[in-house]
């Protein structure tokens, strides 16, 4: 019998469509393996933009196996494949329920989950039996307070304990959130057969350029404020001073496009900026060895959108108090810091993102157990900071020395040896 994972209870809105954006997202790690997988969809309906979505994934040596929605009859979403073509038809298997499926690598829920938190909690364990060892559960949920019976929550709780990424899908009707957990360890390896994430919560402005989310909060305060000024003071042209910020604030956060380099010996910048040193040191904290720090200075005019140098897993995540010195003096060495731990194939790498004399926020978006992409954004630094990458230092020959100007994401300041 044909089972749906998004059970609603009596008295509930309906069920949840995804759109286009809200597709994308839930498939964004489908898209981003660039070698073979084998992938499972639950819950699919013949004309829905999931399916589609999911099917513009595929790779020649890809393998889908779709399940019907509850009420779709397993013959019509065949027939509906079968009308892809033959290179569809070759690699989609439709099944009548996940238990005629194999294990997958990447398990996809096509229907938001809207129940209670006890049948959100079912189906999430029922699914779990369908994963290969290492592989991913992506679900989304309403997002609104009150759209579900408690799946939200539920997932919420799933998150902390087995999350490696959550992304808020709002171009979608209701917005919706989207999880993607992990419940047992994955392969190191399978960082480096992984093209950077999908972001949905960056806005696009042009093909290669996006505004990260942080930006359009802090536009729209400052509107806000201006908004506020006006009524208050009708008379008064003080409601500019927030008006005109609201653009400048927002192109802080640009966020644009970068061509990662393919060169699998390649160590990519984390940030744009200056390199302000490159210094052989140890750090205890890190391990035995010793490391080559390079460390970046970001004026208020870069890009502080920071990345992923080099393939790999985040194994340790922690932030280190101190103060907020001026980013290009040596007391930055003690300002407030979050570090990064990356487990790799050839060693262990950090990223450390320190506060600056303006900059006190630090935003890091990949929790430990996540796989990241080389040139994978990792989270951003607000207003004029330091982002500092370690490397085994007998592992990596440095290309790059104090003064030059790089790009996150793209310059390679190493190559490993």
């Amino acid at each position: 019998m044909t089972q749906s994972p998004a059970v609603r209870t009596p008295g509930s809105p309906g069920p949840v469509r995804l759109g286009e954006r809200a597709a994308r997202a839930v498939t964004a790690e489908l898209a981003r393996h660039q070698s073979s997988k084998t992938a499972l969809l639950v819950g699919a309906e013949p004309e829905s933009a999931l399916l589609a979505a999911t099917v513009d994934t595929l790779l020649p040596g890809d393998t889908l196996t779709v399940v019907p929605a509850a009420g779709t009859p397993a013959g019509a979403l065949r027939e509906h494949v079968a009308a892809q073509g033959r290179w569809v038809a070759d690699r989609v298997r439709v099944v009548d329920s996940p238990a005629e499926a194999d294990p997958a690598d990447l398990v996809v829920v096509a229907e938001p989950l809207t129940g209670t938190a006890e049948e959100a909690r079912a189906t999430l364990d029922a699914l779990a039996k369908n994963l290969a060892d290492g592989g991913l559960l992506t679900v989304a949920v309403p997002a609104p307070p009150g759209r579900t019976a408690g799946a939200a929550a539920e997932l919420d709780r799933q998150s902390a304990l087995f999350g490696v990424g959550t992304d808020l899908v709002l171009r979608n009707r209701p917005p919706v959130r989207v999880h993607r957990l992990r419940f047992t360890a994955a392969e190191v390896a399978g960082a480096a057969r992984l093209t950077p994430a999908y972001r949905t919560s960056s806005v696009p402005l042009t093909r290669g350029m996006h505004i990260d989310s942080n930006g359009l909060a802090a536009a729209g305060i400052a509107v806000g404020l201006a908004a506020l000024t006006r009524l208050a003071r009708p008379k008064s042209r003080l409601w500019l001073l927030p008006a005109l910020a609201a653009a400048p604030v927002a192109a802080f956060f640009r966020d644009p496009e970068r061509d990662v380099p393919t060169d699998p010996a390649a160590v990519v910048a984390a940030a744009d900026g200056k390199v302000l040193s490159v210094e052989r040191l140890r750090d205890e904290r890190f391990g035995d060895g010793e490391f080559l720090r390079i460390a970046v200075f970001l004026s208020v005019l870069d890009v502080h959108v920071n990345r992923v140098p080099v393939a790999g897993k985040v194994v340790d995540y922690f932030v280190a108090d101190g103060g907020f010195a001026n980013a290009m003096t040596p007391d930055a060495e003690h300002n407030v810091a979050a570090y990064t731990v990356l487990d790799t194939e050839r060693g262990t790498v950090v990223v450390a993102q320190r506060t600056g004399l303006i900059a006190r926020r630090i935003v890091q978006r990949a929790p430990v157990g996540a796989l990241l992409a080389r040139g994978e954004r990792l989270g951003l630094i607000r207003f004029g900071s330091r982002t500092d990458v370690y490397l085994p230092a007998d592992a990596v020959q440095p290309l790059v020395g104090p003064g030059d100007r790089v790009l996150g994401g793209s310059s390679v300041i190493a190559r490993w040896r």
